[in-house]
This record gives C-alpha cells, sequence and structure tokens, in this order.
C-alpha cells in the first residue's frame, strides 16, 4: 500500500482519472442511501418533496457560489461564463467517459457518454433515485441566472444511452415556480 501520506508534485492521469471516478460513484451511493433513507421513513408522497427540496439547495449553493465568482471576474452571468468559476466545476478528466460539443437549435449543447454517477445507479438499479440527483442542474443554473435554466434533452437515468444538456430562457411563470416555496420544479426541466 502507498503511503497516503506522500505527496507527489505531479499524479498519473491514469490515477487522477480513477480517484475521480471513484469520488463519482461514492457521491452517487451517498444520494442514494439519504433518499432512500428518507423515503424508506416517510414513505414517497411525504419523502419526495423532502428529497426535491435537498436537490433545490444543493443546486441553488452550487449557482450562488459560481455567480458571486463569475462576477468577481468581471463576467456577465450568462451561458458561456458559468464553466468559468472553479469552485464547484466539474473535473475535465474522470467524471465522464465522454464529452462532445455541440449545437441544438443553435445553441450550443453537451452530451455525455459514460457519467459515473448514472453508471453507479444503473448498477444499483435506482435510475428513479438517480434521476432526482440530476435535477439540480436546473436549480444551479436558475440560482446563478433566474433567467436561464440548464435541462436535459436526454438524460441516462431516463433510459436515453446519453445525458444531452442545453441552457435556455426562462419564463416568468418557470422563474416564480422554481423560487416558490412549494412550486414542482422538477417540471422546469423541459
Amino acid at each position: 500500500m502507498a503511503d497516503p501520506n506522500q505527496q507527489a508534485s505531479t499524479v498519473p492521469l491514469e490515477d487522477a482519472k480513477a480517484g475521480i471516478e471513484s469520488l463519482a460513484r461514492r457521491l452517487a451511493l451517498l444520494h442514494t442511501s439519504y433518499a432512500k433513507a428518507i423515503i424508506n421513513a416517510l414513505g414517497e408522497k411525504e419523502g419526495m418533496p423532502i428529497i426535491s427540496s435537498a436537490i433545490k439547495d444543493f443546486g441553488i449553493k452550487i449557482g450562488e457560489k459560481t455567480k458571486e465568482e463569475v462576477e468577481n471576474a468581471g463576467l456577465e452571468l450568462n451561458e458561456y461564463n458559468f464553466e468559468k468559476a472553479p469552485s464547484y466545476a466539474l473535473p475535465r478528466f474522470g467524471f465522464y467517459d465522454k464529452v462532445e460539443l455541440m449545437a441544438v437549435e443553435g445553441k450550443p449543447a453537451v452530451r455525455i457518454t459514460g457519467c459515473q454517477l448514472a453508471k453507479a445507479w444503473q448498477e444499483q438499479g435506482e435510475e428513479k433515485i438517480g434521476r432526482l440527483y440530476c435535477y439540480m442542474d436546473v436549480a444551479k443554473y436558475m440560482a446563478y441566472n433566474p433567467d436561464l435554466k440548464c435541462i436535459h434533452l436526454k438524460a441516462a437515468m431516463d433510459g436515453d444511452g446519453c445525458c444531452e444538456l442545453t441552457v435556455k430562457a426562462t419564463t416568468e411563470e418557470e422563474r416564480e415556480r422554481f423560487f416558490s416555496e412549494k412550486g414542482d420544479w422538477f417540471g422546469l426541466d423541459k
């Protein structure tokens, strides 16, 4: 076993990727465990609103920090600058097998294959619970800029072979739904 206290100035890319993959899979297990514990204790009818609230809060925290960092850099709060904030940016290697930039209806989009979170949920047979996590993409963007939302055109947890995401403008009704304490905001992912 390698000495965990030994510091290396560089880490081989394959080791870094393996570490990120492991961390992502652990995150998926943590999400599943918390969500299932809530549902098992309260039932789906009472548990789902709690899970929804937690996912929304998680996304809002990411979006608010991203907004702060983008504004501090003197950049506009648009879909092009979201990924420029460092604190909660996803790693370039290991989290996904492949990321492709594309366009949908003339707008930038991304196709993600081999998401480590999705792989873990699929192995557990927990696609439904795993899909709940993915709604944080809507929440993080709307907290970053309420006029924007990141949506899934395709989602591996919905049975698609990949995830395709794009950013769209929100409507006043969508903003009201999202910022309402009681609104069903999961439906905004379209």
